[in-house]
């Protein structure tokens, strides 16, 4: 039995094949009002990402730094999803399928793929464009072969991964499809079944580590008896999606604020996420780091989990991709 495993994790690679690299200022494009445009243009370049499309070689950089590992669990969040849609969409269909052929290529079947967010589609920040769509579902299921519900096992370990935007579809209701909602609520309830019946079917002696992208699942995971549980047993929750600890660190500075309901749906998201965020404490979120990070600190990476065979402890490490 080894002293430890080690499990790499990589979130938020943000791939931009050719055809998303074509769409450049896709994100202003779709903004009608001068000063949500201006807003966006100045929080991209001073503290989000000047060009969101610009950071393919980070793939190369990540895949060089890797190393070996008993697991590589990718938390989502493969393309740049320049349409707002999903993998529906072929340009970020070839993104992520250029991702995924490169992480299978070099980590084989210790490869775990996830979901995040944009795999599935999501409305634009101020423009109203896009959203959810069962046919990116089916694509990254179906095509892209991504897991939405795993579990692996590593001595007294259990990994466990789930669909952020699944378990948090009463927040995300808006960015669907009237006519896709009641195949949405079927896949939610179906996913939920597999969570509650993974968490009750714990041994007292496993430990687990969760993972899901989107922080926002996490006060919906709290309702459920079963997980709520087990909660002494959750070492911790990786996350994704927030790209740096500065928006991490924001997040759990405005927990608790209020939904805001008037500036559009993608500001209802947001603050009705940190609204519930005091939940994240419970769950001992622990960030992965985007491949870029942001603009302003340039503080992208990946991390490292090790976890101690006899179930003891984990550590938590974080790979610096400096630009």
């Amino acid at each position: 039995m080894p002293d430890d495993y080690r499990v790499v994790v990589v979130s938020d690679i943000h791939y931009a094949s050719e055809g998303e690299q074509a769409r450049r200022g896709y994100e202003a494009r779709v903004i009608q009002n001068w000063s949500q445009k201006l807003f966006v243009r100045l929080f991209r370049q001073f503290i989000w990402l000047k060009d969101p499309l610009g950071h393919n070689h980070l793939l190369d950089r990540f895949l060089a730094a890797a190393g070996a590992g008993d697991l590589v669990v990718v938390n989502g969040d493969y393309s740049c999803d320049s349409a707002f849609v999903g993998l529906s969409d072929d340009a970020a269909f070839a993104s992520a399928q250029f991702v995924l052929g490169r992480l299978r290529e070099r980590f084989a079947d210790r490869l775990v793929a996830g979901f995040g967010d944009h795999e599935l589609g999501k409305t634009s920040l101020f423009g109203g464009v896009g959203g959810l769509r069962l046919a990116s579902w089916e694509r990254s299921c179906g095509e892209l072969g991504l897991e939405p519900f795993w579990r692996r096992e590593l001595g007294p370990w259990v990994l466990l991964g789930v669909v952020s935007s699944l378990i948090a579809l009463p927040v995300f209701g808006p960015d669907t499809l009237p006519a896709e909602r009641a195949g949405w609520e079927a896949l939610r309830a179906a996913h939920l079944a597999r969570i509650r019946e993974a968490f009750a079917g714990l041994r007292p002696d496993q430990r687990v580590v969760l993972f899901c992208h989107d922080p926002t699942a996490v006060p919906f995971l709290w309702r459920e008896p079963e997980v709520r549980s087990r909660l002494d047993q959750l070492e911790r929750t990786i996350i994704g999606h927030l790209h740096t600890p500065l928006i991490l660190w924001k997040s759990r500075l405005l927990a608790g604020m209020p939904p805001i309901g008037f500036l559009g749906n993608s500001v209802r998201r947001m603050t009705t996420a940190l609204n519930e965020a005091r939940y994240w404490r419970n769950f001992k979120v622990t960030l992965c780091h985007s491949l870029a990070g942001c603009q302003l600190l340039k503080d992208g990476g990946f991390g490292e989990l090790r976890l101690r065979a006899d179930g003891t402890a984990a550590q938590w490490r974080v790979h610096p991709l400096p630009w």
